[in-house]
């Protein structure tokens, strides 16, 4: 079955052909998926922030935009290998590729320059810990998730959501040039997070990726099994947002943020379950995001001379 669906999409693909148009440089910034981008760094220059020791400002914005470009470069690998089943999907299929604005060699072409180049440099520029495990987050989404996991299995989300993670590590590594507990403890908190945050889309989404043959949960397994999963993980999710309180990488600030914001994220996951409406899980899923830009926020804060005096005062 798996074989038919990816041959039913590749013919899907067929139909989207490239126009013949110069692609534009809305295009190319379409293709390094910006908004998954914005996320990626924030939360890598937390891991930045809060790591212990210190870096010289240049060498700190080279490693951010490093990981900026990594992202991007998988971005544009994920939608080159994707552009079948993004000719399909609703959400996806203005994209560049799909859309016929941009020939998908090109396209290919732009994600490995891009990937390669910010591996690269940020082990010269920086430190070869962070390189490499820049080039492994980006190695783990292109050939891990995009091409082997995606299309296989509804676990895809829960294995593949490591590459996701990586960004606080990296960002760590850019200061200590180690690994640690502590930046391990930042990779488990978006790693735990992301199963929640992507069934919580899937739930809603859940016609797109039927139609594209993916397996994700729901599609699989059923929107109610997928509500009790999402739960199992969002309160496992406690102890591990709570963890960096533990390890001293943050204070009780911290502390009393997470648990206000990770009710509250449990809540809406309870409303997900009693409820068959698509508007829960689409707030659930938007407010998935804000709840991690708060998280790596208050923890940045948390971490900051000077900050929690100000707020205080």
């Amino acid at each position: 079955m798996a074989d038919t669906s990816i041959e039913n999409t590749t013919a899907s693909a067929e139909t989207a052909s490239y126009s013949g148009e110069i692609a534009q440089i809305a295009d190319f910034w379409a293709l390094m998926k910006p908004g998954v981008m914005y996320l990626v760094v924030f939360t890598g220059f937390s891991g930045l922030m809060v790591a212990p020791g210190t870096i010289h400002p240049f060498l700190g914005a080279v490693a951010l935009l490093c990981i900026a470009i990594a992202s991007g470069g998988a971005g544009a690998i994920n939608m080159w290998y994707d552009r079948d089943i993004d000719a399909i999907m609703t959400r996806t299929k203005r994209r560049p590729i799909p859309a016929g604005r941009m020939a998908p060699d090109v396209a290919l072409s732009f994600g490995v320059i891009l990937s390669v180049f910010s591996a690269m440099l940020m082990g010269l520029a920086v430190n070869w810990t962070a390189g490499v495990l820049l080039a492994l987050a980006n190695g783990f989404y292109v050939f891990v998730y995009t091409m082997f996991l995606k299309r296989r299995t509804p676990q895809n989300i829960v294995i593949g959501g490591a590459a996701g993670a990586f960004p606080p590590m990296i960002g760590w590594a850019a200061v200590t040039g180690t690994v640690s507990v502590e930046s391990i403890v930042l990779f488990l908190v978006i790693f735990m997070w992301t199963p929640p945050h992507f069934w919580a889309l899937a739930l809603y989404k859940d016609g797109d990726y039927a139609a594209a043959k993916i397996p994700m949960l729901p599609v699989v397994s059923g929107r109610k099994n997928t509500k009790w999963q999402m739960l199992v993980y969002t309160i496992a999710l406690f102890p591990i947002v709570l963890a960096p309180v533990y390890f001293n990488v943050a204070g009780m600030f911290y502390g009393a943020v997470a648990l206000i914001a990770s009710l509250y994220f449990l809540y809406l996951n309870i409303r997900v379950l009693r409820s068959d409406e698509d508007s829960h899980a689409r707030k659930m899923f938007l407010f998935s995001i804000f709840y991690l830009f708060v998280l790596f926020a208050v923890l940045i804060i948390d971490r900051t001379p000077g900050i929690m005096s100000l707020i205080a005062g």
